[in-house]
């Protein structure tokens, strides 16, 4: 009997793990078609002779500096984020964060915002921090990251109204506004929801302590709430600070060496390098892998129009900003995947010496 009850526990185990694959596997592919619909939407009437003499054209050691600029990012953001984690555990190395961060950056081509999850997987893999733990570091970084965003905007909307006011309402705020309007009452249901699911389990607590489903699902939610508060536990909170403005500046440096790269566009000046790192990084954003034609239908948009640059120059700007930097995230992040699998069996052996 016994051996029939684990026998069928592992069949449902495995018909879980089969099933979770395949929804991942699907949703891979919705998002990938959606690449596609972008892409065809951004290219389409492009003039391939055109887009190659315009490729062509690039002063290519801008774009390699761009490019490195791109790995300092990388860089500086694991350092930072290691900070929010010291509090959980000292001993994560820098190293590890930013194998983790990169990793997240590989696995967005794959698997769209699934990044943030792989990278808490890197450092939980480790042993040092609960995946849990983890994932509240992340969330808190993500958050910091959308109020610096949030700051940018409002910058650009209240010293460069005239040039950038228009099209950040109308194109970027406009549609996002309207959405939430007309789904104001589904988000009232959600947020009571939401409330609900927090409040009532606090409420029954001693009775719901009997399931262990319930033990479990509490487990995360300490585990997301330690990690969130160790911001208010870190040390050096100043060395956060310093680290997220030179985090932003390894953005904004990225645009503007691409700028200087590209002849067609070589009027524009600093502030326009921010204001297209503001809207390429809303491309980056949308959930499709790596952002993948929303990125060039967004700046080809913002290139046309606010400076009325040609779409056919805006989508080769686009092509040679995404793709560059794409390609830095995927050698970063295939580099990393090499190092974490021979620590991995590294440990396997010294395990094996030891038993």
């Amino acid at each position: 009997m016994e051996e029939k009850e684990t026998t069928g526990n592992q069949l449902n185990k495995n018909q879980i793990g089969k099933t979770g694959k395949a929804g991942k596997i699907g949703r891979s592919i919705i998002f990938f078609l959606l690449s596609v619909v972008l892409l065809y939407f951004s290219f389409r009437g492009v003039k391939w002779g055109d887009f190659t003499d315009g490729l062509m054209s690039c002063n290519y050691a801008w774009i390699l500096v761009s490019m490195a600029v791109g790995v300092i990012g990388f860089i500086v953001r694991a350092l930072r984020w290691r900070l929010l984690m010291l509090p959980l555990n000292g001993k994560v190395s820098r190293m590890e964060a930013y194998n983790g961060v990169t990793v997240a950056y590989l696995t967005n081509f794959v698997f769209p915002r699934a990044g943030e999850l792989a990278r808490c997987g890197v450092i939980a893999q480790t042993g040092k921090i609960s995946f849990e733990g983890t994932l509240g570091t992340v969330v808190l970084e993500r958050t910091f990251d959308l109020f610096c965003l949030l700051f940018w905007v409002l910058f650009l909307l209240v010293f460069k109204w005239q040039q950038f006011g228009k099209f950040i309402e109308e194109t970027l705020l406009g549609p996002l506004f309207v959405k939430i309007q007309d789904n104001i009452v589904y988000g009232i249901i959600a947020v009571a929801v939401l409330l609900a699911i927090v409040i009532i389990p606090v409420l029954l607590r001693k009775k719901l302590g009997r399931f262990k489903i319930f033990n479990k699902l509490s487990g995360v939610v300490k585990g997301l709430v330690k990690g969130f508060l160790s911001a208010f536990k870190m040390k050096h909170k100043w060395l956060f600070l310093l680290y997220t403005v030179l985090l932003w500046g390894t953005y904004w440096l990225t645009s503007l060496t691409t700028i200087y790269a590209f002849p067609q566009v070589h009027d524009l000046t600093a502030i326009d390098a921010l204001f297209l790192m503001i809207v390429g990084g809303l491309g980056w954003a949308v959930p499709v892998q790596g952002g993948i034609g929303a990125y060039h239908l967004v700046i080809s948009m913002a290139l046309l129009g606010v400076y009325g640059i040609a779409r056919q120059t805006g989508i080769i700007f686009a092509t040679i900003s995404h793709e560059s930097q794409a390609l830095v995230m995927i050698i970063c992040g295939a580099v990393s995947l090499v190092i974490i699998n021979a620590a991995i069996k590294k440990i396997k052996r010294d395990n094996k010496i030891l038993n």
